[in-house]
């Protein structure tokens, strides 16, 4: 091997490292927030958003934000979905996908054929899970004597959420996690939790 292959291949590898790294990093950070329908990687997602607010003022249910300054320039300006406070209504017509230019949100990049399409308001273009919901069985009602049906019909992916018994519960391999349950639960705090989504190997790097 020559000089100058010796150089190219160590520049390539360093290269490879530090975008790794990035990754990784934009990964573990990303923990903290839920992003839009078909987001790309949060790597990627940081470095196609331009921070122009078209998904936050197309989305028509005022369930998108935009991040706060406070946690950091690289993410702040980008958006994010109010999942605690309003239920993702999986807009048959994707208009926060739609209105994003720069592709950050993007059919092809997260598409799942796997999820169940058909029911009402819910487009063939099926997004992967958004996030991870969990019945609290110390909080939900049903599992602790009186009855309830608070979120019963709220589900719009057929299967995702079962009641068995009277009491309800999450099918994860079925859930899109847009927290519309959540939304309709009468507890307080509510008995369905939600949390970001996070890689294996990030949870871990």
């Amino acid at each position: 091997m020559d000089r100058r292959s010796f150089f190219r291949r160590a520049i390539d590898k360093t290269a490879r490292v530090s975008v790794q790294y990035a990754d990784q990093w934009a990964t573990r950070k990303a923990r903290r927030w839920i992003r839009p329908p078909f987001a790309l990687g949060e790597l990627d997602f940081l470095l196609a958003c331009t921070r122009c607010d078209a998904c936050v003022d197309a989305c028509p249910h005022g369930v998108i934000f935009a991040l706060s300054a406070n946690l950091g320039p690289q993410t702040a300006g980008t958006p994010a979905l109010n999942l605690l406070r309003h239920g993702c209504r999986l807009c048959s017509d994707w208009p926060c996908v739609t209105s994003c230019e720069p592709g950050a949100l993007s059919f092809g990049a997260v598409l799942e054929e796997n999820h169940p399409a058909g029911a009402e308001g819910v487009s063939p273009a099926i997004p992967a899970p958004l996030a991870t919901l969990r019945i609290e069985q110390e909080y939900c009602l049903p599992y602790q004597g009186p009855e309830c049906g608070a979120c019963a019909h709220s589900c719009p992916v057929p299967g995702a959420l079962v009641w068995a018994a009277g009491k309800p519960s999450i099918e994860p391999k079925k859930c899109l996690g847009c927290g519309q349950c959540r939304e309709f639960c009468i507890t307080d705090p509510p008995a369905i939790t939600i949390s970001a989504i996070v890689p294996d190997d990030a949870q871990t790097a």
